[in-house]
Order: C-alpha cells, then sequence, then structure tokens
C-alpha cells in the first residue's frame, strides 16, 4: 500500500481544523497509509527581514532532517504549478510506477518554506495564487489527497 507522509511546520490549535484532518485520515486509511510529520514552529523575536531569515532556515533544518529518504518529495509553494485534481490523482498514480513507494508533501511554516527545501522536492506544487494559513493549508492538502485517490480508484467523491 502506498505510504503517504504529510511533513509539516506547526501544530493545528483549531479544533475544527483537527476534527476535518481527523475526518480525511478515515477516509484516507482504505487508499494509503498516512503519516503525519509536525515539526516545530519557531517563533521569531521581532519582524525584521534578518529574525523571518532566521526562522525560516531553522524550520527548513528541521525539514530537511525529517524528509524520508527514498521519498518522493512534493513541496508547496506559491511558485508551484498548479493542476487540477484530476491531474494530482495521475500524478499520485504514477509516482508509484516510477519506483516509490512513498510520497512526502511538504508545508512550510508561517512564514514560507526554505530555498533549499524546495530544491530538493522532485515537483513543487501551487494549490493556489492565494495565501492560506499553513494550517488550513494541512486540511487542503489532506482534502485533495483524499480526492485524487478516490478519482484514481473510480471513486465518486469527486463530482
Amino acid at each position: 500500500m502506498l505510504q503517504i507522509n504529510i511533513l509539516y511546520v506547526g501544530n493545528i490549535k483549531d479544533k475544527f481544523f483537527q476534527d476535518a484532518v481527523s475526518e480525511y485520515e478515515k477516509r484516507l486509511s482504505g487508499f494509503c497509509k498516512l503519516k503525519n510529520i509536525e515539526l516545530k514552529e519557531e517563533k521569531p523575536k521581532d519582524e525584521s527581514d534578518t529574525e523571518i531569515a532566521l526562522v525560516i532556515k531553522k524550520e527548513g533544518d528541521r525539514l530537511l532532517e525529517a524528509i524520508p529518504p527514498k521519498s518522493y518529495k512534493i513541496a508547496l509553494c506559491v511558485e508551484g504549478k498548479q493542476i487540477s485534481s484530476e491531474e494530482l490523482a495521475e500524478r499520485i498514480s504514477d509516482i508509484p510506477l516510477s519506483g516509490y513507494s512513498e510520497i512526502t508533501f511538504i508545508i512550510g511554516g508561517a512564514f514560507g518554506m526554505d530555498e533549499r527545501v524546495k530544491k530538493v522536492a522532485d515537483f513543487r506544487l501551487s494549490i493556489s495564487k492565494m495565501t492560506f494559513t499553513h494550517r488550513m493549508m494541512r486540511v487542503i492538502l489532506i482534502e485533495q489527497i483524499y480526492r485524487a485517490l478516490n478519482i484514481a480508484s473510480g471513486g465518486h467523491y469527486h463530482k
């Protein structure tokens, strides 16, 4: 069974986000093994560019250490490629044909993702040109993963 990891910075504090993630985790259990990998979020001392750059670097270090080595890596970033749900379904279906049994989606922290993390990614994905909180992005991503796997299996969730 395909292993899908969601590697992200920060936790979900809001119960409604936690409930949504839990619901999609249950739904995904029939399609894949899902592992959520939560990393500590850094807090800047102030809002200076230097301090924010330091936060991004520290979070980047943690992300790079936590990426499973033999995983196909998809970084979520605004400059990534926007694709449809059907295209995501096709991509997820094709990845195991390329020799990968594990896919890792990577979500950066509140200030963005370190360029070093983006560089090691096999694919850069943009969900939208709009900006979302990283907590909300986790919910949107897990729903899209469920939708993609449902499409790939011929299910009726996607209309």
